[in-house]
């Protein structure tokens, strides 16, 4: 059973970083796509990024894009997301996902409904 803990949020100001970190315990060769999605108040979850477990070929939204990096340690089970020039519109809860489709390369990496297994989430708040 795959299970997911994301950590590394925080309140910073815009302009600075955070690191989130998402330790996955019990992932599999099936777990093709791991990705970073977030929710702000009243808004819908958006994915931000995403990675491919099996080739390293990683995605992003173009609201991250030059600013966000994912990255995975597939020895640790451990997938980052580092974030630098935070802007405002930034602030939302951040949710590590996991999805054993092996076909999201074609854009579905952002559908959130293509993600099996989801963690708890970590707030992310930054002030202007």
């Amino acid at each position: 059973q795959l299970q997911l803990v994301e950590s590394g949020g925080g309140s910073v100001q815009a302009g600075g970083s955070l690191r989130l970190t998402c330790e996955a315990s019990g992932i599999t060769a099936s777990h093709y796509y791991m990705a970073w999605f977030r929710r702000a108040p009243g808004k819908q979850r958006e994915g931000v990024a995403a990675i491919s477990t099996t080739s390293g070929i990683t995605y992003y939204a173009d609201s991250v894009k030059g600013r966000f990096i994912i990255s995975r340690d597939s020895r640790k089970n451990l997938m980052w997301l580092q974030m630098d020039s935070l802007k405002s519109e930034d602030s939302a809860m951040y949710y590590c996902a996991a999805s054993t489709d092996r076909r999201l390369f074609n854009g579905g990496w952002i559908i959130s409904t293509n993600y099996n297994t989801w963690g708890q989430g970590t707030q992310v708040t930054v002030s202007s």
